[in-house]
C-alpha cells in the first residue's frame, strides 16, 4: 500500500494537480497578497520561453525530413502526406469555428485581465496586416535573427524549407545532419524534463497569483475548454474519419471503429502514439486487412507526424486565450493560428507530456502565454483525448491508402 502510495505521489502530473489545488486555495485564502507566490510562476514561465524557440524548429526540420524523405514511397507516400495535411488543416479549421462559437474562455471583465497582463505591457489592440505583406513576412530575410527575435511563422517556413532540403541529399550526406538534429532533440527533451521537475512549484505560484486577483470563476473556464475539446475531437472520431472511410475504402465502419477499441484503450492510457504503434499496426493488418508494407510504412509515419488531436488543441488554447484576455483576432493572427497549429503540430513527437509547442501558436499570433500553467494539471486528461484522435487518423490513414494503392495496381 506504502509503495503504491509512494509511486502515485512520484507522478508528475499527480504532484501538479496538487500543486494546482494548493495554489487555488492559497489563493482563496491570501487573496491579492498570494501575489507574491508569482516569481515561482514567472521563473517557471521565463524557462519555458528559453526552450520552445529551439524545440520548434529542431522539431520542425526534423519532421519535415522525415516527410520529404517519403517521395521514394511514391503514390503511397503523396496519398499518407496528403490525407494527413488535409485532416489537420480541417480540425484547425473546424477548431477555430467550434471556439468562436461557444467561446470557452470569454467572460472575464477587462480590468481583472489587465492585472494579469505581462509585466513588460501589452498591446490587446492588434495591428491589422494586409495580406501580401503578411505573406511576405513569413519569408525570413535573415534566419539566424528570425531565432534571435523568436519569430515563430519564419522560423516554420525556412525549418520546413531546410528538411525539405535536406530529404533530397543523398542519404551518406544528409544521415550526419539528420542525426545531429535528432540528437539537439533528444538534448531539449532532456531540458524539458528538467525544467517540468519545477512545473508543480511554477503552477503553484501561478496558480496562487492568478486565483488570488481572478477569483475561482477563472478556474472554471478551464472545464468550458475541454469539453468544446471534447466536441471537436468527437465531430472528427465519428463523423470525418468515417466519411473519408466510405467514401475512400468501402470498409465497414461499424467493423473498423470496433477494431480500433482496443489501440484506442491503449492510446488513452498512455497517452502517446509511440507506445501504442505496436498495437495499432497489429490491428490494420490483422483485423482492417491493410497489406504489412502500407502498414509499416503509413502507421509509424503516422505516429510520427498526425496529430489531429494536437493541432485542434493548440488551436482551441490560442482561442481560449485571446478570449481570456479580451483579445479581438485579426485575419492575420487567424491565418497565423491556422499554419502554426497545422504544421507546428507535424513536428510534434509521439510522446506523452506537456505540450509546449502551444506555446509557439500563442507567441505567433501575439497572445501572452502567461495563463498557459493553468492547463497544465489537465494536461494529461487533453492528452489522453488528442491521442486516441491521433492514433484512430493513423489507422484511418492506413486503410485508405491500402485501398487507393490497391486501385492503381
Amino acid at each position: 500500500m506504502k509503495k503504491s502510495f509512494k509511486k502515485i505521489i512520484s507522478d508528475l502530473s499527480v504532484q501538479i494537480i496538487i500543486a494546482m489545488v494548493i495554489g487555488v486555495v492559497a489563493g482563496k485564502l491570501m487573496g491579492e497578497s498570494a501575489s507574491m507566490f508569482a516569481p515561482l510562476g514567472s521563473l517557471f514561465i521565463q524557462l519555458i520561453r528559453m526552450l520552445v524557440i529551439p524545440l520548434v524548429f529542431v522539431s520542425i526540420v526534423a519532421g519535415s525530413a522525415s516527410l520529404g524523405a517519403t517521395r521514394s514511397a511514391g503514390r503511397i507516400g503523396i496519398t499518407t502526406i496528403a490525407y494527413i495535411f488535409i485532416t489537420t488543416l480541417l480540425a484547425v479549421i473546424l477548431a477555430i469555428l467550434l471556439g468562436e462559437w461557444f467561446k470557452p474562455g470569454a467572460g472575464l471583465s477587462v480590468d481583472s485581465i489587465k492585472s494579469f497582463l505581462p509585466a513588460e505591457g501589452y498591446n490587446a489592440t492588434p495591428q491589422k496586416m494586409e495580406f501580401w505583406p503578411m505573406l511576405l513576412d513569413i519569408i525570413p530575410a535573415n534566419p539566424i535573427k528570425s531565432l534571435a527575435d523568436g519569430n515563430i511563422l519564419q522560423l516554420i517556413f525556412f525549418g520546413l524549407f531546410f528538411g525539405f532540403g535536406l530529404s533530397a541529399l543523398p542519404v551518406s550526406k544528409k544521415q550526419p545532419v539528420l542525426n545531429a538534429f535528432n540528437t539537439f532533440l533528444d538534448a531539449l527533451i532532456w531540458c524539458i524534463q528538467k525544467v517540468m521537475l519545477v512545473a508543480p512549484l511554477g503552477v503553484f505560484g501561478l496558480m496562487a497569483d492568478a486565483t488570488g486577483t481572478f477569483g475561482f470563476d477563472m478556474l472554471l473556464k478551464v472545464g468550458n475548454l475541454f469539453w468544446v475539446n471534447l466536441i471537436a475531437a468527437f465531430i472528427i472520431l465519428f463523423l470525418f474519419y468515417p466519411l473519408t472511410l466510405k467514401l475512400f475504402s468501402k470498409i465497414k465502419l461499424a467493423h473498423f471503429l470496433r477494431s480500433m477499441i482496443r489501440p484506442q484503450v491503449v492510446a488513452f492510457s498512455t497517452s502517446s502514439s509511440m507506445a501504442t504503434l505496436p498495437v495499432t499496426m497489429e490491428t490494420c493488418e490483422e483485423k482492417l486487412g491493410v497489406s504489412k508494407e502500407t502498414t509499416s510504412f503509413v502507421v509509424p509515419l503516422g505516429a510520427t507526424i498526425n496529430m489531429t488531436g494536437n493541432a485542434i488543441y493548440y488551436t482551441l488554447v490560442a482561442l481560449f486565450f485571446a478570449q481570456l484576455y479580451n483579445i479581438d483576432l485579426t485575419l492575420a493572427q487567424y491565418i497565423a493560428i491556422t499554419i502554426t497549429a497545422s504544421v507546428g503540430s507535424v513536428g510534434q513527437a509521439g510522446v506523452p507530456g506537456p505540450t509546449l509547442l502551444v506555446v509557439a501558436v500563442l507567441v505567433s499570433a501575439g497572445i501572452p502565454i502567461e495563463g498557459l500553467p493553468l492547463l497544465y494539471a489537465l494536461d494529461r486528461v487533453f492528452d489522453m483525448l488528442r491521442t486516441v484522435l491521433n492514433i484512430t487518423g493513423d489507422a484511418a490513414c492506413a486503410v485508405i491508402v491500402d485501398k487507393q494503392a490497391a486501385k492503381s495496381e
